[in-house]
Parts: C-alpha cells; sequence; structure tokens
C-alpha cells in the first residue's frame, strides 16, 4: 500500500494514540485512517487536434478527482489541469487548447473527505494532425466536444447515452463510414446534442467515399430520442434499429421511443446542420431517414437544417412537439416530411425539391419510386388503441412550404407522387404553401377519418376543424385533390380556402430555378423568392384565427420569432434574405 506524506503523518498519530492507550487500558478502540482507492482502468485518447479525452474508474465515495497533465512523452512537470466531480464510476475529462501532434501523459488521483489518494500510474496521447481524422467506435457516455479541426468518422451505431451532452463545433465534418454497415449517430433519451454551425461554416454529416462516388444510403443517419409523447402504446421501437440482441456499444440494438410523458422536452439544438446521402435500411423495409425525431419536445431547438440525398425521408417527426424552421430536404428517396403518431410541432419556411427517382448504393435498401412532398398520418401500427383515432391526435402547424416533385408521371407509382398525403386520421393546418409539378396529385385526403379531422365539410372552420388546408398555390399538377377510392378525395372548395389552382411554369414562381439538375449545379441556380409578378408573392393567409392562431401564438424555441401569417405564399419571402 502507498500512502501520501498526510497519510503517513496520520498513520504516525495514530499508532501514538494506540500506544497510550495500550498503555492505561486494554480497550483497542482506535479510529482506522482514510485510505483512498487510486482510480483505476486510466486512458487517453485523441478528440482532435488539440483536445484529448482522460477516461477512468473511480470508487463508491470518491468526492471527486484530480487530473495532472505534462507534456512530451517522458520528462516534463505534471501540473492540475483540471477537476471531476463523481458522479457514478465511469468517468471522464475532456482537455482542451492543447497543441496538434503533440505527445501528452496524463494521470488521475481521487479526494475522499479531504484525503487524495496517490496518482494512478500516467498514460500517454498525441493529440491529432490538423486537418486529420478520428474514428468513432463505441457508445459516448460522458460530454464530449468534435472539433471543426478534426473529420470524425462514425464506425457503427453510436449512441449518446447517460445524460450526456455531444457539442459539434461550427464546420465540422462528420462521417458515416461506409464499410460499416449502416453507420450512424443516436442522441438518447436524456442525453443532449449542441451543434450550432453557421450559414457559413454549416456542420455536415456525409458518406465517407469521396466526393463525387457518394450515394444515397451510404451510411443510416442521425436520430434523437426525446421524452414527448406519442400516440402508440407498449414498446415501440424506433425504425431502423433492433437488428442485434443485447446492448454492446457500438451496435444496432433496439432503440425505444414509446412511453414518454413530457412534450416540453429538450433534446439540445441543431442549427445549421445539413445531412446527406444517409437513409441506410439495416434490415428490409426498416430504413433509417437523414434526420429522424422521434418524440422530441418542444425544448428542443431545430432550425436551418438540410437533408440531401438521403434514402428514405428527409426529415421524420415520430410523436413528439419539436418546432422547426427553415428546414430543406433536396432529392429525397421517399418522403420529404412525414409526421405522424401524435406529432404536434409547428413547422415554418419549408422547401421541398425533387427533380429524379434516386439510385441507391448497392444492398442500402430500395428508393420510393414515387416519393412525396408531405406525407402525414395518424396512429398506424400495433398500440394505436383506437386506431386512427388514438389521441394525441397528430395536428400540427406547417405553414410557408414550398414543395417541387418530378413533374414525371412515369416517376409516379399507384399510390404517391402526390405534394401533400394527408391520411389514417391525420390533422393539421397548412397554410400559404406552393404545391408544384408532383405527377398524381397536389393533396390527398386518403381516408374518411382524415376528413372528420376537417369536420367532414368543403369548407373547414378554424375555430373547430383539426384538419383545414389554406392559401396553397397548386401549378403544374393535373389536379388539386387526388381522386378515386373510397375516401371524399375532392375534400376541400378551392375558392372557400384561398387554393388556387395556377398556370403557367413552375420557375416563373421563383427567382432562379434551374431547368435540369447535375452534380455541377451550384447554389445560385437556386433561389425560392418570387420575383415581382410572381403568383407566389401574394395570395398569403396573413392572419390567422381560431385553432391555427392558437396553436400558432408561443415563440419558437429557435429563437426565430413565432409561426405567423404572410402575405405571400411559398418558403421564402418577395425581397427577402436567401436563406
Amino acid at each position: 500500500m502507498t500512502y501520501t506524506l498526510r497519510q503517513f503523518a496520520a498513520l504516525a498519530g495514530v499508532a501514538a494514540i494506540s500506544l497510550a492507550a495500550a498503555c492505561g487500558s486494554d480497550s483497542n478502540g482506535g479510529t482506522a485512517p482514510i485510505v483512498v482507492p487510486v482510480p483505476t482502468s486510466v486512458a487517453a485518447v485523441a478528440s482532435g487536434s488539440r483536445a484529448a479525452k482522460i477516461t477512468f474508474t473511480g470508487q463508491a465515495g470518491d468526492n471527486s478527482y484530480v487530473v495532472h497533465r505534462a507534456e512530451g512523452a517522458s520528462g516534463g512537470t505534471f501540473a492540475q489541469v483540471g477537476t471531476v466531480a463523481a458522479s457514478g464510476t465511469a468517468l471522464s475529462y475532456d482537455d482542451a487548447g492543447l497543441t496538434p501532434g503533440a505527445t501528452y501523459r496524463y494521470r488521475v488521483a481521487a479526494v475522499r473527505s479531504g484525503t487524495q489518494s496517490s496518482f494512478s500510474g500516467d498514460v500517454s496521447v498525441t493529440t491529432l494532425a490538423v486537418g486529420g481524422g478520428a474514428n468513432i467506435t463505441a457508445d459516448i457516455t460522458a460530454a464530449r466536444t468534435l472539433f471543426a479541426d478534426t473529420t470524425y468518422t462514425l464506425k457503427g451505431f453510436i449512441h449518446v447515452t447517460n445524460g450526456a451532452t455531444l457539442t459539434i463545433q461550427p464546420g465540422t465534418v462528420i462521417q458515416g463510414d461506409f464499410t460499416t454497415l449502416g453507420s450512424s449517430l443516436f442522441i438518447m433519451r436524456g442525453a443532449k446534442i449542441n451543434a450550432v454551425g453557421t450559414a457559413a461554416n454549416p456542420i455536415v454529416f456525409t458518406s465517407s467515399r469521396a466526393a463525387g462516388q457518394r450515394q444515397p444510403g451510404d451510411w443510416g443517419g442521425l436520430i434523437i430520442i426525446g421524452n414527448g409523447l406519442i400516440n402508440r402504446t407498449g414498446d415501440i421501437e424506433i425504425e431502423g434499429t433492433g437488428t442485434v440482441t443485447g446492448t454492446a456499444t457500438g451496435t444496432n440494438y433496439r432503440v425505444l421511443y414509446s412511453g414518454g410523458t413530457a412534450n416540453d422536452d429538450d433534446s439540445g439544438e441543431l442549427k445549421y446542420v445539413r445531412v446527406e446521402f444517409a437513409g441506410f435500411a439495416p434490415s428490409l423495409n426498416n430504413e433509417l431517414n437523414s434526420f429522424t425525431f422521434g418524440a422530441v419536445g418542444s425544448k428542443t431547438k431545430l432550425s436551418y437544417l438540410q437533408a440531401l440525398a438521403g434514402l428514405d425521408d428527409s426529415f421524420e417527426f415520430f410523436g413528439g412537439a419539436a418546432d422547426g424552421d427553415h428546414l430543406v430536404s433536396y432529392e429525397a428517396g421517399d418522403d420529404h416530411f412525414d409526421m405522424s403518431e401524435g406529432y404536434s410541432g409547428r413547422l415554418q419556411f419549408l422547401i421541398a425539391f425533387q427533380s429524379t427517382v434516386l439510385a441507391q448504393r448497392d444492398g442500402a435498401g430500395q428508393p420510393s419510386s414515387d416519393p412525396q412532398g408531405i406525407e402525414n398520418d395518424g396512429c398506424n401500427g400495433t398500440g394505436c388503441t383506437l386506431a386512427f383515432n388514438s389521441t394525441p391526435l397528430t395536428v400540427p402547424v406547417v405553414a410557408n412550404f414550398t414543395l417541387v416533385g418530378t413533374g414525371d408521371a412515369a416517376t409516379s407509382g399507384s399510390a404517391g407522387g402526390v405534394g401533400m398525403m394527408l391520411r389514417r386520421g391525420t390533422g393539421g393546418y397548412y397554410a400559404n404553401g406552393i404545391v408544384a409539378r408532383w405527377p398524381r396529385a397536389g393533396v390527398s385526403v386518403r381516408d374518411a377519418d382524415t376528413y372528420a379531422r376537417a369536420g367532414s365539410v368543403v369548407a373547414p372552420d378554424l375555430a373547430t376543424a383539426d384538419l383545414a388546408v389554406r392559401s396553397v398555390l397548386f401549378v403544374e399538377t393535373p389536379t388539386v385533390f387526388q381522386t378515386g377510392g373510397t375516401a371524399p378525395q375532392n375534400a376541400f372548395d378551392l375558392t372557400a380556402n384561398g387554393l388556387v389552382s395556377g398556370t403557367g411554369a413552375t420557375a416563373a414562381l421563383f427567382t432562379a430555378f434551374p431547368a435540369t439538375v447535375s452534380a455541377t449545379t451550384t447554389a445560385s441556380a437556386f433561389d425560392w423568392t418570387p420575383p415581382a409578378g410572381s403568383a407566389g408573392a401574394s395570395g398569403g393567409l396573413a392572419t390567422f384565427t381560431g385553432k391555427l392562431a392558437a396553436k400558432s401564438t408561443a415563440p419558437l424555441a429557435s429563437g426565430n420569432g413565432s409561426v405567423g401569417g404572410t402575405a405571400y405564399v411559398g418558403a421564402a419571402a418577395p425581397g427577402g434574405t436567401k436563406w
């Protein structure tokens, strides 16, 4: 046993007291010294070119830990760089401000009741070179930061657990490993992600393949699980998970999102984040999405997000009440925006653009033959105790949306190719939109349960209805409402709801719109703002009333104001900033 000087002094005192007691009494009642175990399993890994993570195991009864650092592979002087509060036994410390490509040594001591243990043996680590890469192969169980000067590769199904917060710096690139099938990032219930990029330095999740070789389905996607409500009972798995048994770190174990109790839950923030070439299907018809929000709560901040060329849905919301604004989806493998299972959030300023049906990587799954702009459902599947009428109902607010489809009837399957698919008892308020070039129809009110949310009338009353479609411009679409089937397809009167079946070309609605899209198409080819004289520059529902107004009043969590009416339709204001 090794003791510090303080412990030797304490032992000497105890020995003297014990000796004196022994001279005058047979009692053997001295006070035992405090012996503090040394932390074990100390390790260090580079987490960037200027950062390292030190992990170690503590013991029950410890109060805190002292972390020392010395420069160089040998020699140098150890000095304290931080402390760690005791919180369980698996602990870590993130050290930052280091020199790229330099070697450091670390050691850790425990503190208990004012007494410090000996230091552990030292461990060494060399930081990454600037522009270097780092692999992430295990679940993240403690706070961690990803740095912009390092490219990170997800190798496996990586879960942020244990209430940890993952922080990602602006400009950071995170790759899903092409060779580790389905590599994904999961933010689990109780954990958080703070990924706040900027317009100039967005955070990008992409494929590990070289630019020009990347394909839809190269990797899995970004999944966030919150503590919000859904309308399905029992143990409900997030789609794409559960292909292995157990919970081994980095594997695709079962992830549940049911049973939440708080629609105001907070899972962190995403801002200026792009997810591209995602959507791998770990099993048949069990795909991952670019962005998946499972029961995510309203305190979560979502703004300026883009999905590009994902093999399944771009943005999927399963229940919860997360708000979002300024969301862009280019070239979805299935639906651009999908909401179901009691989702009740507010979304404003949405762009969906589809020019083709995607071609996927081999073995990743199959894209839909008929992608759609919006596909919203009530309750569907196991655990729907009242079938499509299970509560909470799916009643989102979707305002200022531009949904542009392929315009090619050959891409339309037997049921899809629709700008807005509303079915299975969904509600919602859809206002101030542009729906263009969808080969089958602008809107499908698919069933009587959905029509009932609107009061089963052609002009829903916003004071009482849970479903309304107001002030939407339809262009290059064969019919506003899908016909046929058993439901009241031509559900809403055009004039009474401000629905306009326009004429002319889709391109005339926008300042810049490419005739064709290829790998060389630049951002300057797109400008969704309507020019003077565009049909999209007017015709909006400027004032919200009734239930729509009541749901829209509270500010968005992102800080970008409240959802409200506009005099224009579509996702961009005339003369506004090109966001």
